[in-house]
């Protein structure tokens, strides 16, 4: 049967921004909002679109499998058109993405992402599902293997890279040397070079969930010391070398760590200018390390940092 439309899903926050997982890719929303009433056509035509960019397909396809009733849109699809591999992986990520929300079966998410896998083995996507499947109901040293499937496949994948270091953050701090080997093997013009900053914000996470520093980044001293002056400036150096190059959508959950990390080390100027390339477009991490709304958090330290500047 098929279900009905979805209620809107993108709400405004308190602040009046919405927060959007498809950040600033307006062919994914285009896409998405079809999707959500049914209409997967351009959701195909989309990921016909999107080829072989592994990091812009997995955001495309994530983003598509995280919408209500997207594992029922995608079954009709896959009813439409049996031999798809686009519509098989689509599936396989909808299940996993509503078994991470603990609504679906975890083993049935897992078939079906292996057989994804299976039918295109070099697509590191399924591998990417997987790893998300994993953050949500597995432990952190689970999901070593997904990731290293993940990694055979597209060394340089961003959102790999990114739930990998909030695993291993969790496990201690070789999340730092994990990061740092992820920059120095990355080419030049990778964002992978901002890691580092990545990998310092998540440790924070770990540490004012445990109550081992004070919730507020600043006044814990998190980005004070050697250690995060040093992979800032050098996050801070490639942006202003690289940063206008890079178009992924993904570009602006680093551009939000960075902002992050500059306001809270006290770099006001630098910290505004990040804002403003930012615009519209806050992210949950790492806002929301602290335990406060992030779009809020985002607000507070935006206005702040551009009232200083």
């Amino acid at each position: 049967m098929t279900p009905p439309p979805p209620p809107l899903t993108f709400r405004r926050s308190p602040d009046g921004r919405r927060p959007d997982p498809a950040l600033d890719d307006a062919p994914l929303r285009t896409a998405r909002d079809a999707f959500v009433q049914g209409h997967w056509a351009e959701a195909r035509t989309l990921l016909q679109e999107t080829g072989h960019d592994w990091d812009l397909r997995g955001h495309r396809v994530i983003c598509l499998a995280r919408t209500p009733a997207g594992e029922a849109w995608t079954r009709e699809w896959q009813l439409a058109e049996p031999d798809s591999q686009d519509a098989a992986l689509l599936l396989a990520c909808a299940m996993a993405m509503r078994a991470a929300r603990g609504k679906g079966d975890a083993n049935a998410a897992r078939v079906a992402l292996d057989a994804a896998a299976r039918a295109a083995p070099h697509d590191p996507t399924p591998w990417l599902a997987l790893l998300l499947l994993f953050r949500r109901t597995a432990t952190p040293p689970d999901c070593h293997h997904p990731f290293g499937e993940l990694h055979a496949r597209h060394p340089e994948h961003h959102h790999g890279h990114h739930l990998m270091a909030a695993a291993l953050a969790e496990e201690g701090r070789g999340v730092y040397d994990f990061a740092a080997q992820a920059a120095e093997r990355a080419p030049a013009d990778s964002p992978l070079a901002l890691l580092p900053v990545t990998a310092h914000a998540q440790r924070f996470r770990v540490l004012a969930a445990r109550g081992e520093v004070p919730p507020d980044p600043t006044a814990a001293g998190h980005w004070h010391g050697r250690h995060p002056r040093r992979i800032v400036e050098a996050a801070f150096n490639w942006w202003l070398e690289w940063g206008a190059e890079d178009r992924n959508p993904r570009r602006l959950i680093d551009l939000n760590h960075l902002a992050y990390a500059k306001f809270h080390e006290g770099r006001m100027a630098e910290a505004a200018a990040l804002f403003q390339r930012i615009g519209p477009h806050p992210t949950r991490e790492p806002w929301a390390f602290s335990g406060r709304e992030p779009h809020r958090a985002f607000r507070a330290a935006h206005r702040t940092a551009l009232g200083a500047a």
